[in-house]
C-alpha cells in the first residue's frame, strides 16, 4: 500500500537500514519508509554490517534499546564501517532530553516514539538530502 508517495522519489533507490531490537518499531520504519525508499531491517548490528559490505546504506535508523549505554562507541563503529551513512537514532520520548548527548556521539538526528509517518518521513528526506515541506504553524486569535 502506498501512502502519499512521490513517484520520483520512489526511483532514487535509497537505501536505508533499520537496526533495531525492538521487532515492532523496525516492522513499522520500514512500513513508513518502503515505498520511497529501500528499506532493510535488522535485529543486530553485525547483520547489518554484513549486508552493508555490499550494499552500502545512504542512512540507518540505530534503535536506541539496541546500544545498551554504549552509543559514543556505537555510533563511531559505525561511521568507520559505513562510510558516509547518516545515523538518526530511534528513542522513547523519556530519552529525548539526552539530545545533546546523542548529537555529541555524532548521531545526526533523532527520531521519537510515538512513530508518526509524516514526522519520520520528513526527517527522513531531511538527511537524505531531499527537499522537505516547511510547515509553519498558523495561530489564529
Amino acid at each position: 500500500m502506498q501512502i502519499g508517495v512521490d513517484t520520483q522519489r520512489a526511483v532514487e533507490n535509497k537505501r536505508i537500514f533499520v537496526i533495531d531490537d525492538d521487532d515492532v518499531s523496525g516492522i513499522a520504519l520500514q512500513f513508513m519508509l518502503a515505498d520511497e525508499n529501500e528499506t532493510h531491517v535488522f535485529g543486530e548490528l553485525d547483520a547489518a554490517l554484513d549486508k552493508a559490505s555490499a550494499w552500502p546504506p545512504q542512512l540507518v535508523l540505530l534503535g536506541h534499546g539496541l546500544c545498551g549505554g554504549r552509543e559514543g562507541g556505537l555510533i563511531a563503529h559505525l561511521r568507520a564501517n559505513l562510510g558516509g551513512a547518516k545515523i538518526l537514532l530511534v528513542c522513547d520520548a523519556a530519552s529525548a532530553p539526552d539530545v545533546a548527548a546523542l548529537r555529541a556521539y555524532g548521531a545526526d538526528g533523532l527520531l521519537t516514539r510515538p512513530l508518526d509517518l509524516a514526522t519520520v518521513r520528513r526527517k527522513v528526506d531531511a538527511q537524505l538530502g531531499r527537499r522537505t515541506p516547511l510547515g509553519i504553524p498558523l495561530v489564529v486569535r
